[in-house]
C-alpha cells in the first residue's frame, strides 16, 4: 500500500504552533499599544519656545510621521486579526492547510509565518 500523505498537523504539532502565535500575539498586541500611545502623545513634543520657521517644518514632518504611525498601527491590527484567525484554524484542526492547494503547508514556513494560509507553491503561482 502506497504512504498516504498527512493532510493535518497532529495535536502535538498545532500545540507547538499555538504558542508560537500566542508568543507572536502578546509581542504584536504590545507594540500596537506603543503605536497608539505615540499617535495620542506626539504633540508632546515641545516646540513651544522654538523658531516659526522651525516650528513649520516640525510641523510638516509630524504630520508626516503621524501617517507613517498610523499605517504601521494599520498593519499591526490586521497582523493580530491573522493571527488570531490563524488559532480559529488550530481550534478546527484546519491549521496549515494551504487554501489553494490543499496540502499541508511547510513546517518550517509556518514556524516563520505562523499566520500564513499559502504553501510557497501557491504564493509562488500569484
Amino acid at each position: 500500500m502506497a504512504k498516504t500523505e498527512k493532510t493535518r498537523y497532529s495535536d502535538n504539532e498545532l500545540a507547538e504552533f499555538q504558542e508560537i502565535i500566542n508568543n507572536k500575539l502578546t509581542e504584536a498586541k504590545r507594540d500596537l499599544e506603543l503605536l497608539k500611545g505615540s499617535l495620542s502623545h506626539s504633540d508632546d513634543n515641545g516646540t513651544d519656545d522654538t523658531g516659526a520657521a522651525f516650528k513649520m517644518m516640525e510641523d510638516g514632518s509630524e504630520t508626516l510621521s503621524r501617517e507613517e504611525t498610523a499605517q504601521l498601527a494599520a498593519r499591526q491590527e490586521k497582523f493580530i486579526l491573522n493571527l488570531e484567525n490563524a488559532l480559529i484554524r488550530i481550534q478546527n484542526k484546519t491549521y496549515g492547510l494551504c487554501r489553494v492547494t490543499g496540502k499541508l503547508i511547510n513546517k518550517d514556513r509556518l514556524k516563520l509565518v505562523p499566520h500564513a494560509t499559502l504553501s510557497m507553491e501557491a504564493k509562488l503561482r500569484q
